[in-house]
This record gives structure tokens, sequence and C-alpha cells, in this order.
């Protein structure tokens, strides 16, 4: 942990909302004139798409599994190295995954592929990290360790499970046959190395739908924000002295679970985040100085 250059990690699994609580920080960041260095998690998987199938189906002859949730598929010390960097001097570097088209004309290169390693802009305030492994302890790394604020997210596991079919059904051509063997090849680590994560979070949070979700592996649509609730549990107090009453009273429809677990529409969601982040954030940014 830094006072002069404080990480801020959103960890969660692919499809889990993270990208949509990267946004809400965006807005607080642009309301508070904050600069902030932005590291994408998958910018540290170490193979690019065409190498990681071809030493995924080697792996799986082998009677071995190698995912993107597991040490063999990222650079994990080096994302070690960059968290204890900036979190020293405010330094570091980054690159991009190029996910489909649209990242491809965003920073070049072309899907599936890497781009070149830059240093990150000078003269930020703090740094945002989105990705799978911003809470991860092992017994080789500590990323958690250089981390001020650890947010966690992810939804019930047969609301993940039906993300990732239907991602990779419609965005990567899978058949729901091969996207269920992936769930099935990644369960170790997934099991081992991002639910661990979500007991060393200062705030959890969770979309659970509310329509009939039973048998993921037959479902046909994504359930919607509509047909969802978020439910926000607050782990450290100390850190997050949230308003509880302000936050019902502010998002219609909520309630109360338990005394510091708040259940939400899923649609309110980003609303929620800022409202609960923005007060820590100005508190970060006032220590800093």
């Amino acid at each position: 942990m830094s006072r002069k250059h404080p990480i801020i990690a959103v960890t969660g699994s692919s499809g889990a909302g993270t990208t949509n609580v990267k946004e809400a920080f965006e807005k607080i960041f642009n309301r508070q004139g904050i600069k902030a260095a932005v590291i994408e998690g998958d910018s540290y998987h170490r193979y690019n798409r065409e190498e990681m199938e071809r030493l995924t189906r080697q792996a799986m002859s082998e009677g071995r599994h190698i995912t993107h949730f597991g040490p063999e598929g990222n650079l994990l010390k080096e994302l070690e190295a960059g968290f204890s960097e900036y979190a020293e001097r405010g330094t570091g570097k980054q690159r991009f995954y190029i996910h489909n088209d649209a990242d491809a004309a965003r920073h070049g290169g072309t899907p599936g592929t890497l781009t070149p390693w830059k240093p990150l802009p000078e003269n930020t305030d703090l740094m945002l990290y989105e990705g799978l492994h911003g809470g991860l302890i092992t017994d080789q790394v500590n990323i958690a360790q250089y981390v001020d604020v650890l947010i966690g997210i992810t939804p019930i596991i047969n609301l993940e499970w039906i993300q990732k079919i239907q991602r990779d059904k419609t965005v990567r051509g899978y058949s729901s046959e091969d996207a269920t063997g992936m769930i099935l090849e990644r369960m170790y680590d997934y099991v081992h190395y991002i639910t661990p994560q979500f007991s060393r979070t200062d705030i959890n949070l969770q979309r659970v739908p509310t329509i009939d979700t039973a048998n993921p592996f037959g479902a046909v649509h994504i359930p919607s924000s509509d047909e969802s609730f978020t439910v926000i549990h607050v782990r450290n107090r100390d850190k997050l002295a949230v308003d509880f009453l302000y936050l019902l009273e502010m998002l219609h429809g909520s309630f109360m679970s338990t005394p510091y677990t708040i259940v939400i529409p899923a649609g309110k969601t980003n609303f929620a985040i800022q409202l609960i982040i923005e007060p820590l954030v100005k508190k970060i940014m006032a220590a800093k100085e």
C-alpha cells in the first residue's frame, strides 16, 4: 500500500462486470479531476490467442490444464512487480490485449494479439487495475499487499457460466459443448486462484438473477439488469464508512439484508458504486496531499 501512489484494484472473472465498475470509476475521476493510470489485467496474459489455444490443446492431450485463471497462462510475477513499482515510484508500463475489432481500432494490432509494452503516463494520481488477479496471493506472488482498495465483482456461479457460454457462442463462434468444456477445464484454477480473492476484498458486489437459472448450460439468454439484483457487502467497515440509510434513500427499490449488506436493482449498480466509492477516493487524494 502507498499513500503517495495509491492503487485501486477491481478483481473478478471474465464477464463478471468489472468493465462496468471501471466506467463508474472513470466518472468519479472526471468529476474529481484525477489522472489515473489504468491497467487491464488481460494485458498480463502470457500468450496471444493463437498461442493459448495451441498450448491449451497440447495440455489437454497430456492430461494437464492451462487457463487464463492460473499462473501458467499469466505473467503474475511481472504483474506483482508492476504493482510494486507503481506503489513505490508511481511509474510502470502497460500494454493491451486486443480482444476484437473495436480494441484494434483503439490500440492498433489485430484481434487476439498483445500490443508492445510502453511506459505509463507520467504524473498520475493513482492506479486503477481491472482484471482477474488484483487480490491474488500464492506461494510465489503477493499482489494484494500493494492494493489500497480492493473491490470484488462476481455474479453467482450459474450466472457466470451463462455469461461465459453465451459470449463464447456469439463472439467466438464456439459450440455449447466447447464452451462448457472450457468451464470444466478452468474449474481447478477458478477455485484455487480466483475465488480466494473475494475473502480479501474491502467490498464485494455480486449480481443475482431473479429468473430461473437452474440449468445454466441450457439457458438461451443472459438475465438482464431488470431481471437481477446486485448484492453489495462491505467487508472492511474501517476503510469504507458507508451511510446505508443514505443509499436506501438514493437507490429506489433497495433493502438491507444484513447490517452491512445492501441489495439493489442491478440497473443501479453503476450509480451505487459512485455513491459508495467517491468519498473514499476523495479521502485517498486528501491523504496524498
